[in-house]
């Protein structure tokens, strides 16, 4: 059984290359955001930071959808710490896979100024890359480079999930 996070930071393009992964491998996909409590999207838009302890309920119940999955599912998180990533790993309980969108602070800034009807002020990207600590090393991940087009980032990564021991 295939589980997997898109990761990043926000403006990385989670929710769009996720939708399409979650195609390509015939899964249902969850956008992660939509799994908030309703006082971190007041945060955020508010251009407050989450803390920790804002998130753990918050990773619980995306932890919950991963374990649930009867035949796979991809799940937009940005799962910014390693201790998230362990977290989200225990809940899942079995393997679970990450595609971390990575990119640099220019080209995250103009993914995040195109957007529209988004919680998540341009703002706060320097409190999440100053959060995020990338997951170098860590079992089951795919670095995908946000610069490059999302069909291309889609596509390797659908080919990368095959060769996976799930």
């Amino acid at each position: 059984m295939i589980r997997l996070v898109v990761m990043g930071v926000s403006g990385s393009g989670k929710s769009s290359v996720g939708r399409s992964i979650a195609a390509g491998l015939e899964l249902p996909f969850v956008e992660g955001d939509t799994l908030h409590p309703p006082v971190n999207v007041e945060k955020m838009a508010s251009g407050i930071p989450l803390t920790d302890e804002d998130r753990w309920p918050w990773l619980d119940k995306i932890g919950a959808e991963l374990a649930e999955a009867q035949k796979g599912v991809v799940v937009s998180c940005s799962a910014l710490k390693k201790s998230y990533r362990d977290r989200l790993r225990q809940e899942a309980g079995g393997p679970l896979g990450f595609i971390f969108l990575d990119g640099s602070l220019e080209v995250l800034r103009d993914h995040m100024s195109k957007r529209t009807g988004h919680f998540m002020p341009l703002s706060m990207l320097d409190s999440q890359l100053a959060t995020l600590e990338p997951p170098t090393g860590e079992p089951f991940v795919l670095r995908q480079n946000v610069e490059h087009p999302v069909d291309e980032i889609v596509s390797a990564s659908v080919d990368w999930v095959g060769t996976q021991p799930w």
